[in-house]
């Protein structure tokens, strides 16, 4: 793969979740970052750092949303919920900058579940 395709498939890996994650509440965006991972990871070291930090930002996405379900009975979940989202959509749009400037870059308060 050239540096060009690289850079833009991480930045697809981070913009379209970002762009699906408000629209089906994260489990279209987990499913384009696992298909770009999954088809690319061999392919550069680039694109399988963004998309691996993309599936990380939509795993920790998931489970926040799961936890928020049941605290929406305390209603605490009402919060989360939507700072969940809107937390992800940010980290995914920073991601795509900076894959489309070449920059490696690891998202803030994410643990790295997959590498």
């Amino acid at each position: 793969m050239t540096p060009e395709e690289e850079r833009n498939l991480g930045m697809i890996a981070h913009l379209a979740p970002a762009i699906l994650l408000p629209l089906s509440a994260g489990t279209a965006g987990f499913v384009v970052s696992l298909v770009i991972f999954l088809v690319y990871k061999d392919r550069g070291p680039f694109v399988r750092a963004h998309a691996a930090n993309s599936l990380n930002v939509q795993i920790i996405t998931g489970i926040v949303l799961l936890l928020s379900v049941p605290l929406m009975f305390v209603l605490i979940g009402f919060i989360t919920y939507p700072a969940a989202l809107v937390f992800a959509v940010v980290v995914h749009v920073i991601g795509a900058m900076k894959a489309n400037q070449g920059q490696w870059w690891n998202p803030p308060l994410t643990p790295t579940f997959v590498r």
